[in-house]
């Protein structure tokens, strides 16, 4: 199977969060965590709207059946809900190439613990299933949280690709890129497992 395929076969779980692909069932539970401004600041779209959220939910579906894009819908063990998403995309499967990205969690899940946990899966499941040799994330340049959270799961900076595309509102996004190695995922699953081990203390 191609890794597009396997990827969309996965549940993906630890104590803390379950991240499976993302059903038409889940549209309500998405969208009531959502709905939060916050969450788009940096996104190249936005989600404000009732017409906007069905747009992005339906993109979501649509990338998932061809397979252009595997959303993770991710699940706080710990309350049974939604919490955000996060996916697996521009799967390069020849060059050994991914991205883990379109990252976001809800308001009461920020800062919670669960964006470690859920990015550990993601890497891990890259790395040992589908065999990748890179992994790849990137984000706006003005985004310092996902900068530290990037650094903070062991991922390198790598530089900045100017003017990389549009914003809404008409800024031109800078994206600073991001990636772990097969060769230091050992050293970063060392990291993740330190902090989870921190946090259930």
């Amino acid at each position: 199977m191609s890794w597009a395929e396997q990827a969309a076969a996965a549940r993906l779980e630890d104590d803390v969060v379950l991240l499976r692909p993302v059903e038409a069932g889940d549209r309500a539970a998405v969208q009531d965590v959502a709905m939060d401004p916050d969450i788009w600041r940096y996104f190249v779209s936005r989600v404000e709207t009732e017409q906007e959220f069905d747009s992005f939910f339906e993109t979501m579906l649509a990338d998932l059946k061809a397979r252009k894009r595997i959303p993770f819908v991710v699940i706080d063990k710990a309350s049974g809900r939604i919490a955000g998403s996060m996916s697996y995309g521009n799967l390069a499967e020849p060059d050994g190439r991914m991205e883990i990205g379109w990252s976001w969690l809800g308001r009461d899940y920020r800062g919670q613990g669960l964006n470690r946990p859920a990015k550990r899966l993601l890497l891990r499941f890259a790395f040992t299933v589908l065999g990748a040799e890179r992994v790849e994330f990137k984000t706006d340049v003005l985004n310092e949280q996902a900068r530290a959270g990037l650094l903070g799961i062991g991922a390198v900076e790598e530089g900045v690709l100017r003017s990389f595309n549009p914003m809404p509102g008409g800024r031109r996004r800078d994206a600073i890129f991001y990636s772990v190695l097969r060769t230091e995922w050992p050293g970063v699953d060392r990291i993740l497992a330190a902090a989870a081990a921190a946090v259930a203390r």
